[in-house]
């Protein structure tokens, strides 16, 4: 605790700016992290909900209204509407416009899409920060170490102390920076990971349950668990090409 004070009223400008842009990347990567983790697991608990409402609910009306009273709160419940408004619209106004072109399922399918699309975008917000800092971190405490050694090795010299109890102190000091680099890097990189596993995972399930609902909504075939549809998927050969792939 004395070095660290010693080195924090030793230290210049640029040492002093090195630890305050150490200390910011280290509380947005830990607010990305807890609000991403957050985030998560909220929408986990309310995707399992609606899940087991929508497979075990009379019909597609019963859902309709239910999302028409609820509006959706999560990816699951906002693809199903979509879905749903979709295929209906598609029945009332034809295709009057260019973005309505072709067939009912290939309308519903650019529908699934794009809500899959602006899922995708949505969980990776704040990714790249929190990748960024994980990977410059450990260089910008190096640098700090660099910077903080070139002037114990500059004092030490204008003073012509140079034995070695002079100059370990100086330079262990320094190599705080380092440290303090490496404590702002792995906590990014673990959460980083972490929240790239939990993206990936849910839009697999995403992208799943757009399939199902696709051949539901084309074929009026009853899926009775979102896990089964060897044969309901077999019956629609085109979904799977037809639904973007998870990331």
């Amino acid at each position: 605790m004395n070095n660290l004070s010693h080195f924090l009223a030793q230290a210049d400008f640029i040492a002093r700016f090195i630890l305050v842009l150490m200390a910011v990347a280290s509380a947005t990567s830990w607010y990305l992290i807890v609000t991403k983790a957050v985030s998560a697991r909220r929408m986990r608990r309310r995707s399992e909900a609606f899940l087991d409402f929508f497979w075990n609910a009379p019909s597609l009306e019963a859902v309709a209204k239910r999302l028409e009273d609820v509006p959706p709160q999560e990816p699951f419940a906002l693809l199903a509407y979509q879905g749903i408004l979709a295929s209906r619209h598609h029945q009332l106004h034809g295709t009057h416009r260019l973005k309505e072109a072709g067939t009912s399922s290939e309308f519903i399918t650019r529908s699934l899409r794009k809500v899959i699309d602006d899922e995708t975008t949505e969980l990776e917000t704040g990714l790249t920060v929190l990748a960024s800092i994980g990977a410059t971190a450990p260089f910008v405490g190096l640098l700090g170490t660099v910077w903080g050694i070139y002037h114990a090795l500059t004092a030490i010299g204008l003073s012509g102390a140079g034995t070695l109890d002079k100059v370990a102190g100086p330079v262990g000091e320094a190599l705080i920076m380092t440290a303090l680099g490496l404590a702002v890097a792995i906590p990014a990189v673990l959460g980083y990971n972490y929240i790239v596993r939990n993206n990936r995972l849910t839009l697999t399930r995403l992208d799943g349950f757009a399939h199902d609902l696709f051949a539901f909504l084309t074929t009026g075939a009853r899926l009775d668990d979102q896990m089964m549809a060897p044969v309901a998927r077999q019956t629609v050969p085109a979904a799977p090409a037809a639904v973007v792939q998870a990331v």
